[in-house]
């Protein structure tokens, strides 16, 4: 590739960053649902022509927010359990990260939720990559569960740690959903979430426990 081509290049993923990014703004602004093509062309200052350039259409874009939500999520639980030296508190710093992250972007939490809801059979071909981002964030947590067998603080007869790292995600996704979502229904019940988001930590712990 010459300089010209590597400099087209360049712009072509500076360009298509910029509207991600927009999409991104307009998604926390409005919410997915109410989110139109315009209103990204609008944000990041483009026609809509020159979007549908960069992306075949809404569901394109979501695609996109959803992967690079999925690597941000990914740095965190990485950052999280890296800090930890043992096992089992990398697990519960992993679980502390999700939680976080839903709260501090719900917007991104709500872009993955509308993608794992979705029937893998219904993906485009184009969500691989979405895939092996969601694939990456298992790779982290049955690292740390390794590690925890390792050291001895996870139970050595806990299983696969692919296994159990599957497991794990869908536990703290749907403990996450409930206390950033249903946090007014479970407030009705007299539970605080601060209350249920300890408990459930707790449990965890004792269920992977040496």
């Amino acid at each position: 590739m010459n300089l010209i081509a590597e400099r087209r290049q360049e712009e072509r993923n500076r360009r298509r960053l910029e509207i991600i990014h927009a999409a991104e703004l307009a998604y926390s602004e409005k919410g997915w649902d109410a989110l139109t093509v315009e209103h990204v062309a609008r944000k990041a200052r483009l026609s809509r022509a020159l979007v549908y350039v960069y992306f075949q259409d809404r569901d394109d874009l979501h695609l996109a927010i959803v992967e690079r939500s999925l690597e941000q999520l990914r740095r965190q639980m990485q950052s999280a359990a890296d800090a930890e030296p043992l096992g089992i508190e990398k697990v519960e710093a992993i679980a502390r990260a999700y939680v976080d992250f839903a709260r501090e972007v719900p917007h991104a939490f709500d872009a993955c939720s509308r993608f794992h809801a979705r029937p893998s059979g219904e993906r485009p071909a184009s969500a691989r990559l979405c895939a092996d981002a969601a694939a990456s964030l298992l790779r982290v947590i049955a690292s740390s569960i390794k590690t925890g067998v390792a050291d001895g603080s996870i139970r050595a007869d806990l299983g696969a740690p692919a296994l159990a790292a599957l497991a794990l995600w869908g536990f703290l996704h749907g403990m996450t959903q409930l206390s950033v979502n249903k946090a007014d229904e479970i407030a009705r019940t007299g539970i605080a979430i601060p209350q249920l988001l300890k408990y459930s930590f707790d449990m965890l712990r004792r269920t992977l426990a040496s």
